[in-house]
């Protein structure tokens, strides 16, 4: 396996891991109000064109990193509007 594929699956495990702390205290404490909607937005948005980025390159770590983030992403933004 490319040296590159390698870096690529492992930052692309840690960027997505350290959201999962964030959706795991949101979902507990039912609270968002540190969150901007804005941000949640302007994120998500760039997960779909990193996405698209790694599917133009063909790069499946790029892909599937954004693509799990991305969720996350679309969790927070539900509780956002769910409990604001």
């Amino acid at each position: 396996m490319d040296t590159t594929i390698i870096v690529g699956y492992i930052a692309g495990t840690l960027t997505t891991i350290s959201f999962v702390p964030q959706v795991i205290r949101t979902w507990k404490l039912k609270e968002t109000k540190d969150f901007s909607l804005a941000m949640l937005l302007l994120f998500a948005a760039g997960m779909l064109l990193w996405t698209a980025y790694g599917i133009w390159i063909n790069s499946f770590p790029i892909i599937a990193a954004n693509i799990v983030t991305f969720g996350l992403v679309l969790f927070l933004l539900w509780m956002k509007i769910k409990y604001r």
